[in-house]
């Protein structure tokens, strides 16, 4: 599920995941993305510091870095706050990488970072990631298009404004620049570190995955864990009301029981013998549970549904059978959404993604980001024993499968497995060759799986925080935060105090 503005909708493909308007689940929650992308905005609470304006500025940035003989450019968007920054030859320069969704001025005035700036004393730029947003190198997202959207020239991208800035800005050599980026830009901060040490000194890599996997299984896994840390017996539940689901299934009677306690968009009986769309039906069943797991308590905006709540309701028994209170959970998150019905059909997915032009639903990122995940990085968030809590339902062929109809019969299982394959050797998967990268991450969140959750190297420190989600340490700040998420801001600060000093490791 990826969390990719606008309309809220849900798609299918694996966009932060998440297009032409599919059933909206948990503000548009597909593939562990949301419709805005995975990080969204700063706060729940506005501050007063988001009144101040952050312009769009725009650098001209080329459209092939490994090609030198095109010289075609494109307009790339960033954000520049200087209200903190010292303006001498020892100042840092904090840089925010853009990732899977538009990027916004709201992080240039709110997050952890801006009050890291504060302290420091630091210049705040925010880059937007090429194909995202505004930031539009080609005419439209045709797949001929999409070959110049990948993490390499992402990181180019990165190089070349570096570079750029270090002149507009008059800054010094001696200036150190801080990469900061949460969930895919997470890992962007880490591998910008490694490949560009020259212009990147350090880097804050939060809830990063590192290690590309076609197969994500563990996903749903930490899901699962994440229900039962609040309550075992919630797990219990949602389990026998899978289970249930798929009794329903079997007769025309409680085919159209499931009908109306899911309120579907069109009749089961329908899709009854279309694996692709019973597959869709029951990965939005479980993709409610994912979404309010990856972001639980999180000081965001799309945070608005917590583990507890799915619980009390799952836990209910007064509320009738376990499938009756599996669709009560799914007539919340519908209505987080504000959306009347659940759309499961396939080939209605497919054909919205397939739309490239820029004023498509898809074009607000999930196209974009379920190339990505076909191209380099798998990510599949599979469920696929019948004897587990989610089923079997939505397995690793189910996701090649759009792959192929989205974008090219050419990207099958072995194309998959050949590409994720390269993507580890690039950057060293769960063994980075880096250098004064922190790495953060959150019990809570499932994509901890694929992060640096734990390292004997002092080289590679880490800080893994118990009990929060994706990306909490990068929100703004909160009276109700707790004390873990606290004492893991505060030693981010001293791990920028001892870079910034110029320490060359830190020990957490």
């Amino acid at each position: 599920m990826l969390f990719i503005g606008g309309v809220s909708w849900r798609p299918l493909g694996l966009g932060l995941l998440l297009l032409g308007l599919i059933a909206p689940i948990s503000g548009g929650f597909r593939r562990g993305r949301l419709d805005n992308g995975f990080l969204g905005e700063p706060s729940k609470m506005p501050t007063l510091q988001r009144s101040l304006d952050s312009k769009d500025l725009w650098f001209e940035q080329k459209l092939d870095h490994f090609k030198s003989s095109d010289t075609r450019t494109w307009q790339q968007r960033y954000f520049v706050n200087a209200d903190y920054y010292r303006n001498d030859s020892s100042a840092p320069v904090f840089l925010m990488i853009g990732g899977e969704g538009e990027a916004s001025a709201k992080w240039m005035r709110e997050g952890a970072w801006v009050h890291y700036a504060e302290h420091f004393g630091a210049l705040c730029l925010q880059l937007e990631h090429r194909f995202y947003g505004k930031s539009h190198p080609t005419a439209d997202l045709s797949t001929e298009n999409l070959h110049y959207l990948t993490s390499e020239q992402a990181l180019e991208d990165l190089a070349s404004f570096v570079t750029a800035m270090k002149v507009k800005f008059q800054l010094a050599d001696g200036q150190k620049w801080i990469a900061f980026g949460g969930s895919y830009p997470g890992s962007l901060a880490a591998w910008a570190r490694e490949k560009y040490p020259d212009l990147i000194f350090g880097s804050i890599s939060s809830s990063g995955p590192l290690l590309a996997e076609v197969d994500f299984k563990e996903y749903f896994e930490v899901v699962k864990a994440s229900l039962a840390a609040y309550k075992p017996e919630c797990v219990e539940a949602v389990t026998r009301s899978f289970a249930q689901v798929e009794i329903l299934l079997k007769h025309m009677i409680g085919q159209r029981s499931l009908d109306e306690k899911f309120k579907t968009c069109t009749p089961i009986k329908d899709s009854i013998e279309n694996d692709l769309d019973m597959a869709s039906f029951f990965e939005n069943l479980a993709g409610n549970f994912a979404g309010v797991v990856q972001y639980n308590k999180d000081n965001s905006p799309h945070a608005t549904v917590t583990i507890d709540d799915l619980c009390d309701v799952m836990l209910n028994t007064t509320a009738g059978p376990p499938v009756t209170r599996l669709g009560l959970v799914n007539d919340m998150l519908l209505k987080e959404a504000n959306t009347s019905c659940l759309d499961y059909k396939y080939e209605k997915m497919v054909a919205d993604m397939k739309n490239i032009s820029w004023e498509s639903d898809a074009a607000k990122g999930s196209r974009q980001w379920t190339y990505q995940t076909c191209h380099e990085f798998g990510f599949y968030q599979t469920s696929e024993n019948q004897a587990d809590t989610f089923g079997n339902r939505f397995g690793i062929d189910y996701f090649i499968r759009q792959c192929m109809d989205v974008f090219s019969k050419n990207m099958d299982a072995k194309f998959l497995d050949l590409v994720v394959s390269g993507t580890n050797d690039n950057y060293g998967a769960l063994k980075p060759k880096t250098t004064n990268v922190l790495y953060v991450h959150g019990s809570i969140d499932p994509w901890h799986a694929l992060g640096l959750v734990k390292s004997s190297d002092p080289k590679l420190p880490t800080i893994y925080i118990e009990g929060t989600a994706h990306c909490a340490n990068m929100y703004e700040p909160a009276k109700t935060d707790p004390p873990q998420l606290v004492t893991a801001r505060n030693k981010i600060t001293k791990f920028l105090a001892k870079l910034l000093e110029g320490y060359t490791s830190t020990l957490i």
